[in-house]
């Protein structure tokens, strides 16, 4: 049975079988059981992995330990609110960090990037409104219906749990933006993302 350690560019944690890319952290969430309880993070160093290094290895949700939560790709861990991590991802971190035009203690742009990402004590999404026409690549934003959709490579991807759907046309005008302010920077000054456009 699997886990529920799978985030969405929602924001919400899912119990499923899809394999990640990428892996996060955000403190411990889970129970001596495994199980989540209401909390969705603990500190506000949401950090996103490579999920091998330095031969390290380790039970997931050992009881006590961080919980490992694990990303399709990092378009999804962007929107969910994560960046690169500055030890295993050290010239991804430096970069982002240099895209997004921060410089000084790491410690105070994870504070910017909450406040942008995050709605306190119900452990919500942050979330915006924009024009299609002013957003870059790699973001995530919601139709309609509520399915988060990627751009990338002028296309709207939709992305269910198991993994992007074929591309559609992007849509004109308004949309509900899931990928945080800092993000968004980062993405319109050349970051670029780990995209793994593998259809479902």
């Amino acid at each position: 049975m699997p886990r529920q350690n799978r985030v969405q560019p929602t924001g919400e944690i899912l119990a499923h079988p899809a394999r990640g890319l990428l892996m996060g952290n955000r403190g411990i969430l889970h129970d001596d059981s495994g199980q989540l309880g209401h909390a969705r993070w603990r500190h506000k160093a949401w950090v996103c992995c490579v999920t091998d290094f330095k031969n390290r290895k380790r039970p997931l949700m050992t009881p006590g330990a961080y919980t490992e939560l694990f990303f399709h790709d990092e378009a999804v861990a962007l929107a969910a609110g994560h960046r690169p991590c500055a030890e295993c991802r050290r010239p991804d971190f430096r970069d982002y960090l240099q895209a997004v035009g921060h410089v000084g203690k790491v410690t105070e742009f994870d504070k910017a990037l909450h406040a942008a990402r995050a709605v306190p004590r119900v452990f919500g999404q942050r979330r915006h409104q924009a024009d299609m026409s002013d957003l870059p690549e790699g973001t995530f934003f919601l139709t309609g219906a509520g399915v988060p959709n990627l751009i990338w490579q002028q296309a709207a991807h939709p992305f269910l749990p198991q993994g992007y759907q074929p591309a559609t046309a992007l849509p004109v005008g308004e949309v509900t933006v899931l990928t945080p302010t800092p993000s968004l920077n980062a993405l319109r000054n050349g970051f670029q993302p780990q995209v793994r456009l593998r259809h479902a």
